[in-house]
């Protein structure tokens, strides 16, 4: 019998929904798609109907990860806001606050972070992801600019720079609530961190 368009996209859906839990409790070299197929209550034919192979249901936890931080931030910067630098900073602290909050996210976040090693093929992976991180780090840097027509920071600004230490800064905080997440409260802490920062840039 012929599948709908739309059971179709819920298979794949529960395919990369089985794969966040496999690669989160074995890592991703120790999953077998036989195990996903599995988790996901489906044949090892459906997977090859949706991916190639396990480096593309890694493709696809990207792009579910990815997407719709880039869609954010296109969105967000669409608001004519009459302060960039705080519209920024409430960004970075709803990002942050939205790990905590969206359990799937958190569980993609620390794949990508904790049970990898990019080697071999996943390396290639890197490669790719670095590029739209590009991308991304881009987007962030027009808050910057933006806010430097408005003279709120100095022009001898680099908003590249700038845009580079927010990453940095949102991945150690990142990393520190992983490592510690049963007592990191991020709804409490995020607010207070973003500040910290986010005052040493404005003028």
């Amino acid at each position: 019998m012929r599948r709908t368009k739309a059971e179709a996209e819920q298979t794949r859906e529960d395919i990369l929904n089985a794969a966040i839990d496999m690669f989160y409790k074995d890592g991703v070299s120790k999953t077998t798609l036989n195990g996903i197929a599995s988790h996901a209550g489906v044949t090892r034919g459906a997977i090859y109907w949706h991916f190639k192979n396990k480096m593309e249901i890694f493709d696809g936890l990207h792009e579910k990860l990815h997407k719709p931080l880039s869609d954010h931030i296109m969105a967000d910067m669409k608001i004519d806001h009459p302060h960039p630098i705080q519209q920024l900073k409430e960004l970075c602290v709803k990002l942050l606050v939205e790990f905590e909050e969206n359990e799937q996210k958190r569980k993609i976040l620390t794949i990508f972070l904790r049970k990898c090693e990019y080697s071999g093929e996943l390396e290639e992976c890197k490669a790719r992801y670095c590029d739209e991180k590009k991308e991304s780090l881009g987007l962030f840097t027009k808050y910057f600019e933006k806010a430097q027509e408005q003279d709120a920071i100095s022009k001898e600004a680099d908003p590249e720079l700038l845009c580079q230490a927010v990453n940095c800064y949102m991945k150690g905080i990142i990393m520190e609530y992983l490592d510690y997440h049963d007592t990191f409260d991020m709804r409490a802490k995020a607010p207070a961190l973003m500040d910290l920062l986010f005052k040493s840039i404005g003028k």
